[in-house]
């Protein structure tokens, strides 16, 4: 339906001392911040893990020298979408002298509303990283205790059951994190990089991470999480998680955590000629998804 001058009726009359509601501050491009970005010139992509070898066994004098096997663990594919939005200004609005407050008025709130679903659908990654049915590449959630290994063996990015954020809970992430391994159970070395929390948890994020002392104790301790530098990019709040007590650790694993940009922003607009309406559009292209889930450690929280 275009835009016309019975819905803005006050625009027309004089008197008028101000007009709201469409420019409010908006939080920046939060997915930036856990997401690895790329571009993409496909209608899809996808990203195969692959299985090392095992460690090396002993050789027996006189006995043959032991051969492994190469081999795929699994693929990510990442279905880009299409995201798209528009409106209309009738000619006659035009004609009554609307046209430049509508036009510039409008498109701020276009661009507004395209930035605002491009949050939700990152953050949406995060949002169902623990539900059923939200699967990738091996076949389980982002966040499982049982990522299936070529080895036979598993690897949990979460804690057994869901803990709040704490020190004694992020000291185990921590620990838990180092204990990964590869496909063939190769120690990886994984660490931490930084802290995702929703709105709720930043006071607590602040106090584990940013102080001197340890917290809520009489013990003169140091805050080792700190002092050890365990997770150097301190952390990030991302106001688009919906669970209050869920909390995420990236960690410096490549290709894990992806967005593909295949068609950037783009705008356009054009008259319609059985109209005389203007029309305004746009549109974008892109997939956020998940490669290696052991990019990230999340737990749903206590409750």
């Amino acid at each position: 339906m275009a835009i016309s001058r019975a819905q803005l009726l006050k625009e027309l009359l004089p008197g008028l001392n101000a007009l709201f509601g469409l420019e409010y501050k908006k939080y920046g491009e939060q997915h930036k911040e856990v997401f690895e970005t790329e571009t993409s010139e496909r209608s899809f992509e996808e990203e195969t893990k692959l299985s090392g070898f095992s460690a090396a066994p002993v050789k027996d004098e006189g006995s043959a020298i032991a051969y492994d096997n190469a081999q795929e663990a699994w693929t990510a594919r990442y279905n880009h979408e299409t995201i798209a939005m528009g409106f209309s200004i009738t000619e006659e609005a035009i004609e009554d002298n609307l046209y430049d407050s509508l036009s510039s008025r409008y498109t701020k709130a276009l661009a507004r509303a395209m930035a605002y679903t491009k949050q939700v659908k990152a953050a949406n990654i995060l949002n169902n990283a623990f539900a059923a049915g939200f699967t990738y590449g091996d076949g389980k959630v982002l966040c499982a205790t049982d990522h299936p290994l070529v080895s036979g063996g598993v690897n949990s990015n979460r804690p057994s059951t869901g803990v709040d954020l704490n020190e004694t809970s992020l000291e185990a992430a921590v620990i838990q994190i180092a204990a990964w391994t590869d496909e063939r159970g190769l120690l990886i070395a994984a660490k931490p990089t930084k802290l995702v929390v929703p709105p709720s948890l930043q006071f607590v994020a602040t106090r584990l991470l940013e102080t001197e002392q340890r917290v809520a104790t009489a013990d003169n301790d140091i805050n080792a999480l700190k002092n050890n530098g365990s997770i150097p990019g301190g952390y990030t709040v991302n106001n688009y998680l919906t669970d209050t007590n869920a909390w995420f650790l990236l960690t410096d694993i490549p290709n894990g955590l992806k967005h593909f940009v295949r068609t950037p922003m783009q705008t356009s607009m054009e008259s319609d000629f059985d109209t005389g309406n203007s029309r305004y559009k746009a549109r974008e292209r892109y997939s956020f998804g998940v490669s290696d889930p052991l990019g990230i450690f999340g737990s749903p929280g206590a409750s």
